[in-house]
């Protein structure tokens, strides 16, 4: 069995996580907690790592299944087939989740086109590459796990 990503409408991660899981397909929203602000308060709220995004174990012939679920989109493709997600890349998501440190990344000397090992933080021990410098961040892609990081700097 494979991880495959399925594609929801904007802020539906939550619930079709649970439909999915009720109909026997396993799957994984990796959520974290993030301290909103509003004009009269703060308040700790609990949202998806990746937008939009959820992760289905099954069998390619099962694919079709999450269908059946309100909310579901499509499956998000990579080079014309749909994309694999490696159980080690999952593993990484949920430790790195788990293990959070706050730590801020540091990127020293460094150009366009560098590839780099991230040494903390949620992505920590992941390769990137930079893509973009300015005065106040970096942007890193993590082909890997096919996403796009923008991380302040110092």
């Amino acid at each position: 069995m494979s991880w495959y990503v399925v594609y929801t409408k904007p802020k539906w991660e939550k619930k079709v996580a649970e439909k999915l899981n009720q109909i026997g397909i396993e799957c994984y929203c990796p959520m974290i907690t993030l301290i909103k602000q509003w004009s009269d308060r703060k308040k700790k709220v609990e949202v998806p790592l990746f937008n939009s995004y959820v992760f289905v174990k099954l069998e390619d012939v099962d694919r079709n299944a999450v269908f059946q679920i309100a909310g579901v989109i499509r499956y998000l493709f990579w080079l014309g087939k749909p994309a694999i997600v490696r159980d080690d890349e999952i593993d990484i998501i949920k430790k790195s989740i788990a293990v959070s440190d706050g730590h801020d990344i540091v990127v020293e000397s460094h150009k366009v086109g560098d590839k780099i090992k991230l040494e903390s933080g949620v992505f920590s021990n992941q390769e990137a590459t930079i893509q973009e410098i300015s005065k106040t961040h970096y942007i890193l892609v993590l082909e890997s796990l096919g996403c796009v990081l923008k991380i302040k700097h110092k």
